[in-house]
């Protein structure tokens, strides 16, 4: 057995969480029938329901990539556009997959501070060319938590989806930590999605303790017309559906989704409280989930590697923490220590 320390570059990074792996090892009890037709699926399929307070639409892909492509795709037409922030990991980090899918439609970056979207921003976009030469924007899609790891409030939300409603947007949410933006803001999934005006939703499930798949949630039905036809074209609809549906049903119904998420950040706000006033160490973002972005000393940042430490380095040249579900404090603590001693030493 290969065992190794505890890393907090990625919330990737994380094993599976105990209600996941048990939901696949009993999913995995006998044979079911194939593509969705199983128990496990249709269960899953009612805990979404259940748990958005709403009768939802909804599909289940393997990673967040197909997720958000596939699901812009599902908006817009290849002569159109979709709206978002300059570091949205649509833009920045999926490859083309939303231009690939959808044949074309392009992608109108906003510059923003913080890597949120407002609706000044999008009305200027919408309202500034409507000519034919220009593509027509026809969605918005803002990240939650954002990439830099802050959560849009639900007033934020409901502004945007106000602005898309008056110029005839659809919005998409970006939810691969989904539950982090939950649990941040104390509010239901409901209140955070169709009650604010969002019309689909990526929810991911990976970083929230799953071994794989993401859910894409249509709360407008008509959203969804073909988009099961879109998975398989993209080669996204898994033959054994149950190992992907399972550990949602279990995940959904007892709570664990959220509870992790909590974990994940209330390890992120301690780890931030013990660096917080270290000298040269800067915490360049509000910690409002489980992300902590560090801006350091070179030699800071060098010493980390140096003693072992796996970090991205990227927006503003930060170094990036992420805390998972099953983020151990001690761990956080020898970290937090190594940081604290190196920073110590550069400061002289």
């Amino acid at each position: 057995m290969v065992e190794t320390l505890q890393q907090f570059a990625s919330d990737n990074y994380a094993g599976i969480c105990p209600e996941a792996l048990r939901a696949m090892e009993d999913a995995n009890r006998g044979s079911a029938q194939a593509y969705g037709d199983d128990p496990w699926t249709q269960r899953a399929a009612e805990a979404f329901r259940a748990a958005f307070q709403a009768d939802c639409e909804l599909f289940f892909v393997f990673n967040g990539t197909a997720a958000n492509s596939l699901a812009l795709a599902s908006l817009c037409q290849s002569y159109e556009s979709i709206i978002a922030a300059d570091i949205a990991h649509v833009e920045t980090d999926e490859c083309g997959a939303p231009e690939f899918f959808s044949n074309g439609a392009k992608i109108l970056v906003a510059r923003t501070e913080n890597g949120k979207l407002t609706p000044a921003a999008i009305r200027g976009f919408a309202l500034g060319r409507t000519d034919i030469h220009f593509p027509r924007p026809r969605a918005v899609t803002i990240t939650q938590p954002t990439e830099t790891g802050q959560v849009y409030s639900l007033e934020e939300i409901r502004a945007i989806a106000a602005a898309c409603r008056e110029l005839g947007l659809k919005l998409h949410m970006d939810g691969a930590r989904f539950a982090n933006a939950v649990d941040s803001l104390g509010c239901t999934p409901a209140e955070m999605t169709w009650r604010a005006g969002v019309d689909v939703l990526s929810f991911g499930g990976t970083k929230n303790g799953m071994a794989v798949g993401e859910a894409v949630i249509f709360f407008d039905r008509g959203l969804a017309e073909g988009f099961d036809y879109r998975c398989k074209q993209a080669g996204q609809l898994a033959s054994k559906m149950r190992f992907l549906s399972a550990p949602w049903a279990v995940m959904l119904e007892t709570g664990a989704w959220l509870a992790h998420a909590a974990h994940a950040n209330r390890s992120a706000r301690h780890f931030a409280g013990q660096v917080a006033g270290l000298p040269g160490i800067e915490i360049l973002f509000p910690v409002e989930a489980n992300a902590v972005f560090l801006k350091m000393p070179a030699e800071v940042t060098a010493g980390l590697r140096a003693r072992g430490w796996s970090f991205y380095t990227f927006i503003g040249d930060s170094a990036r923490f992420m805390f998972a579900w099953d983020a151990d404090r001690g761990r956080i603590d020898t970290l937090a220590a190594d940081l604290r001693a190196l920073a110590q030493d550069a400061a002289g």
